[in-house]
């Protein structure tokens, strides 16, 4: 039984990461999709594709292709880091949210708007949860 899937599901792309892996799959849910776009629309991964198990087809998987420098081999992805989580919620107004990395990284959110990162949420004057930050 896992107690923060969006947790989870960070650690596996970090340890995917680690190993140098190509491809990553993760257990899909509607927020886990959400970040998975946000990343993709961001330039962190290269692609991902929603595949159903033929024998069990309630069952869903994210495959995420990470994306690496083509000469150096160095990762897209440098750090991942978990912000809310479930014994303590972080919640930010558009005017206090922080800014992460000098701009260099960004911070997803999770607003009535739907799961979308730092920039748009200023773009679109809405706060929400602070789920997690990219670097």
């Amino acid at each position: 039984m896992q107690t923060d899937p969006i947790a989870d599901y960070l650690t596996r792309i970090r340890n995917a990461i680690m190993r140098g892996h190509k491809t990553v799959s993760v257990p899909a849910s509607k927020m886990k999709i959400g970040i998975t776009k946000v990343l993709y629309d961001m330039g962190y991964i290269k692609g991902y594709k929603v595949v159903k198990d033929p024998e069990r087809p309630y069952i869903r998987e994210i495959k995420i292709a990470l994306k690496y420098h083509p000469v150096t081999r160095e990762p897209a992805i440098h750090e991942l880091k978990r912000i809310s989580r479930p014994g303590l919620r972080k919640y930010s107004s558009v005017k206090n949210l922080p800014r992460f990395r000098n701009n260099l990284g960004i911070l997803i959110l999770s607003t009535p708007k739907g799961i979308i990162h730092d920039k748009d949420a200023r773009k679109y004057n809405v706060g929400g949860e602070v789920l997690c930050s990219i670097w």
